[in-house]
C-alpha cells in the first residue's frame, strides 16, 4: 500500500509536531521541515533527504515518526510539514481506494494528478518498491500446503491473523481478504502495527500465525517466512517518491536543482537497497541517522 502503519496519535499531533532541529547554518536557503510515517523505513528515507539538504546547506527541522498517513498526510496538506517520503500506490489509494495499479510510473502519474490542486508536487520514483506482504511461518505453509492467497480462504478459521489495525477501514486490507473469500474480521484477529518488529516477532513466537507485513522487511529472511503469492493482485505497486508543498519549492531558487538532489537518492533505493539497508536498521540495530549517512556517503551524495 505501503499499508497504513498506525500509531496511536491523537488529532493535537496536527497541531503540534514534536520537533529536533539540526543542520547547516549560516544559509539563506529557505529553512524545510521534514515528515514521515512511524516505521523504520519512512524515517529512513526522510533522514536521507535531511541529510542531502543540509549538506547543501538548508537548515532542516525534522519531524520523523509522527504517525500513520491519516495523521501525516494531513500534516503536508495543512503546512505543518513541507516534504514526505510517500509510496505512489498507497498514497493514490488514500485519497481514491480503486485508483492504485500494479504499475509505479501510472501511479505516480495518478498521484501528481490528485495533488496538484492540493499544492502539492510529487517527484520522480524508485526503482524499487515495498508492497504489502502477507506471511505464514514455514511450518504453517508446509503444514495447510500453503502457497498463494487463495489458499487461506479454506483454512481461515484454524488461523489467528496479525492485521493491522486500520484494517478495517483500509480497501488494501479488508478489501483484499474479502477478495480471496476471507471472511472479515477473521474469526481470531489481533491488531499489530503492519511491516513493524511486534507483528514479526509475534509471527515468530507463534502468538499469531499470519502477519501482514511488507515486502522488503528483513524479519522474512531473518525468521524464514512463507511470502503468500497475491495471485489476484489487490495490492498495488508501490515505488517511493517524495511530496513536496508547492509554497515551499516557490522560495527555493532552483527548483529543478532541488529537487535533482532527492531524485538522485529515490534513484539508488532499488528492491534489494531497501532490504540491505533495512536490515542495518532493524536487524543490526543500527541508527536510521548512521545507516542513512553511510549510505549517502558511499553513493558520494554527501558534500
Amino acid at each position: 500500500m505501503r499499508l497504513s502503519r498506525v500509531a496511536a496519535l491523537g488529532a493535537a499531533m496536527l497541531v503540534a509536531l514534536a520537533a529536533c532541529s539540526s543542520g547547516g547554518g549560516g544559509s539563506t536557503k529557505p529553512d524545510i521541515r521534514i515528515g514521515s510515517d512511524g516505521f523504520y523505513e519512512s524515517k529512513l528515507v526522510a533522514e536521507m533527504f535531511a541529510q542531502v539538504l543540509e549538506a547543501d546547506g538548508y537548515k532542516v527541522t525534522r519531524n520523523l515518526g509522527i504517525g500513520a498517513r491519516q495523521v501525516r498526510q494531513p500534516a503536508l496538506e495543512q503546512g505543518q510539514i513541507d516534504l514526505t517520503p510517500e509510496y505512489v500506490g498507497s498514497g493514490l489509494g488514500y485519497y481514491d481506494a480503486a485508483a492504485p495499479t500494479g504499475d509505479g510510473p501510472t501511479n505516480r502519474a495518478a498521484l501528481e494528478k490528485v495533488l496538484k490542486p492540493k499544492g502539492i508536487s510529487v517527484f520522480s520514483i524508485s526503482p524499487g518498491e515495498d508492497t504489502n506482504a502477507t506471511v505464514v511461518r514455514k511450518d504453517t505453509a508446509d503444514q495447510l500446503k500453503l502457497t498463494k492467497m487463495s489458499d487461506l480462504a479454506a483454512v481461515q478459521d484454524q488461523l489467528k491473523w496479525g492485521l493491522p489495525p486500520d484494517c478495517d477501514t483500509n480497501p488494501l486490507c479488508k478489501g483484499a481478504l474479502e477478495t480471496y473469500g476471507i471472511t472479515y474480521p477473521p474469526k481470531q484477529r489481533e491488531a499489530l502495527a503492519a511491516c513493524d518488529a511486534p507483528i514479526a516477532q509475534a509471527l515468530d513466537s507463534k502468538g499469531v500465525d499470519i502477519g501482514w507485513l511488507c515486502s522488503t522487511q528483513p524479519a522474512i529472511a531473518q525468521f524464514g517466512f512463507v511470502v503468500l503469492d497475491d495471485d489476484k493482485n489487490t495490492q498495488p505497486a508501490e515505488n517511493m517518491t517524495a511530496l513536496v508543498r508547492d509554497d515551499y519549492l516557490a522560495k527555493v531558487g532552483d527548483k529543478d536543482a532541488f529537487q535533482k538532489r532527492l531524485d538522485k537518492v529515490l534513484a539508488l533505493l532499488t528492491t534489494d537497497e531497501l532490504t540491505r539497508l533495512g536490515v542495518e536498521v532493524a536487524v543490526d540495530q543500527k541508527s536510521v541517522e548512521d545507516v542513512a549517512k553511510e549510505f549517502l556517503t558511499a553513493n558520494a551524495l554527501l558534500k
